[in-house]
């Protein structure tokens, strides 16, 4: 059996994810404390993957990066570098369509906070980089950490604009999504079988994982109150 899909599929869902979780928590950082002209429908556009169909998302990024597409075709004039029919386009997917979930997950973590504790510690002299590491960031970690999860549940699981994008080369951007349907097309019941499996064990894994951690630090936070 050829694992290169799993491996794959974890490097693509693994380097999406970081990039969401950094970018999804700058944008939603900013948003929770800005109020600006516009702000509705940025918001509105960070969420559009999350409402239209792979296939639509997967075109418009075929239409951007593709070899006659205006950054595709920058990237590969000055830097040679072709993002369609590769794995970092298989990243680039992944990163769209998971980006909604890490950001709205974010955003509501950060308008759940106390304006007061933040503005206390400016007060004393701290700056908005320390009051965000000391502050914001400990007390929204609870929802970020779903977010991230989330995202990269989300990212282990694209297909459909992976395939527009990417498309399908074994052993370069065959991702299990990918594996699964190619393996049903050709008939192979049975490696399409096994790889359906590790997928729902990753993904009800890492669910399962959230739940446990969300449970715990709900008891571990009761306590600390009762015993307040």
């Amino acid at each position: 059996m050829d694992y290169s899909p799993l491996l794959l599929s974890l490097k693509v869902a693994a380097i999406s994810t970081t990039v969401v979780f950094v970018f999804g928590i700058f944008f939603a950082r900013i948003f929770s404390r800005k109020q600006f002209f516009g702000k509705s429908v940025i918001e509105s556009f960070f969420m559009l993957p999350l409402v239209l169909p792979p296939t639509v998302v997967g075109f418009a990024l075929l239409v951007l990066f593709g070899k006659q597409g205006w950054l595709g075709k920058w990237l590969m004039d000055w830097f040679g570098v072709q993002i369609i029919f590769s794995w970092v386009g298989a990243v680039i997917a992944s990163i769209v369509v998971s980006f909604p979930l890490m950001y709205q997950s974010a955003a509501a973590a950060f308008d759940s906070l106390d304006e007061r504790l933040e503005n206390a510690a400016r007060t004393l002299g701290a700056s908005e980089w320390r009051v965000f590491w000391t502050i914001a960031f400990p007390l929204a970690w609870p929802g970020l950490l779903a977010g991230l999860v989330l995202a990269f549940a989300r990212g282990l699981g694209e297909f459909g604009a992976t395939l527009m994008l990417a498309g399908y080369i074994p052993g370069k951007t065959d991702t299990i999504p990918m594996a699964i349907y190619f393996a049903v097309e050709s008939g192979q019941m049975e490696k399409a079988t096994f790889w359906v499996v590790i997928i729902v064990a990753l993904g009800f894994s890492t669910i399962m994982w959230l739940n446990w951690w969300s449970r715990r630090n709900m008891r571990r936070f009761t306590n600390q109150n009762r015993s307040r």
